[in-house]
């Protein structure tokens, strides 16, 4: 590798550190206290064979407070366990379990669970549609604290980012690096004012949205037979002219999406193609430009090249700067950025395998057939 190259590389790693550290100063975050939700709040919660994980899930947004006017739909989308019993042994009239047909043609099974959830409530309400996943934990001031941002900064759909929670050392490597890339490459007071739908950023683990922005964008409808339909829809609602951004969930909700490596894999495979570059091709151009900013300056400063220290000391600080804003753990984790880079290759060369033999598939159902996202996660 040329020095003139190296010194690029390692510039570019210190101009992410440094617009990581610009958007952490910059991000939405809920109030300490928030204030009553004065709309109607709609939870909708799609599950399959998540007998292990709705009860907790469940108890958690049960015990929100200051939402007085909360009602909760829980999608049965085809489990084969135990999930609906556990639902139904919930003595709470605010929760209402209903079962989802099969996806018609075209459509996923996750957009197709929450457009029936959704549809479920009052289209015609003013309200605020809650979408969330059976493995996120809502603190108590989570609704209300989101909703708080939404009203009080005029958006349409917010992204709480929620903690990751990790326990294994590839939980530890990979699952930070999600909050981290948007962190690093979006920037999210432009991304508030622009109407532009690739600048943006969502996760589908806790969105936020007013029920008439949905409705303009065309709901779940709009995405259905898109792998990443949470940054789809964002981007659905800026076309629909709403403002749609990711904030900070961190104090909001925690989340241990993956236990251990083999789940991570897996769960990895089915999107990961889709979540940076939007196709095969592209998604294995962005996993390079990754691997040579955070990864090659690194190498080099095992061979005692400053400009290479400089580079992986940026990548490093970077990480940190995400890792204490969204609540993962800073030390000796972000050392290791490199090495997670290399992870992230990993997964994403079984992505893309799976995606090319059309074999890619979650909890039972294919996934590989849908249409390429065009559109990256962060533009």
């Amino acid at each position: 590798m040329s020095g003139r190259l190296l010194r690029v590389l390692s510039g570019t790693a210190v101009a992410g550190a440094l617009h990581a550290a610009v958007n952490v100063a910059l991000l939405r975050r809920p109030p300490a206290g928030p204030s009553p939700v004065r709309r109607p709040v709609t939870v909708v919660l799609p599950v399959r064979d998540e007998e292990a994980q709705v009860g907790s899930c469940l108890a958690a947004v049960l015990a929100q407070a200051g939402v007085p006017d909360l009602r909760v739909v829980v999608v049965d989308d085809g489990s084969t366990d135990g999930t609906a019993d556990v639902v139904r042994a919930v003595a709470d009239p605010r929760v209402h379990l209903v079962t989802a047909a099969d996806p018609p043609p075209g459509w996923l099974g996750k957009p197709h669970a929450c457009a029936t959830g959704a549809d479920a409530g009052d289209p015609g309400d003013d309200g605020v549609l809650v979408f969330l996943d059976a493995d996120v934990r809502l603190f108590p001031d989570a609704v209300a604290g989101a909703v708080a941002v939404l009203e009080e900064h005029g958006l349409d759909l917010v992204s709480p980012w929620p903690r990751p929670v990790t326990a294994t050392a590839a939980e530890r490597l990979v699952q930070p690096l999600g909050p981290w890339l948007w962190i690093t490459t979006l920037p999210v007071r432009l991304a508030e004012r622009s109407r532009e739908p690739s600048l943006t950023a969502a996760n589908g683990q806790f969105l936020v949205v007013r029920r008439p922005a949905y409705a303009r964008a065309g709901g779940h409808a709009a995405v259905r037979g898109e792998v990443i339909e949470d940054v789809a829809l964002a981007r659905a609602v800026k076309r629909a002219g709403g403002r749609a951004v990711p904030v900070d969930g961190s104090r909001l909700a925690a989340c241990r999406m993956y236990d251990g490596w083999p789940a991570l894999r897996a769960g990895y495979a089915k999107s990961l193609w889709a979540s940076v570059g939007g196709s095969p091709g592209a998604s294995v151009a962005v996993a390079a430009g990754l691997t040579a900013v955070w990864v090659l300056p690194a190498l080099a400063a095992l061979r005692g090249s400053r400009a290479g220290l400089v580079g992986y000391a940026a990548g490093v600080a970077g990480r940190a700067v995400s890792a204490a804003a969204t609540g993962s753990r800073v030390w000796p984790d972000s050392l290791a950025h490199p090495v997670s880079m290399l992870l992230f290759d990993v997964l994403l060369a079984g992505s893309v395998a799976g995606r090319r033999r059309g074999t890619l598939s979650w909890r039972g159902r294919p996934v590989g057939g849908a249409p390429a996202v065009r559109e990256t996660m962060a533009g």
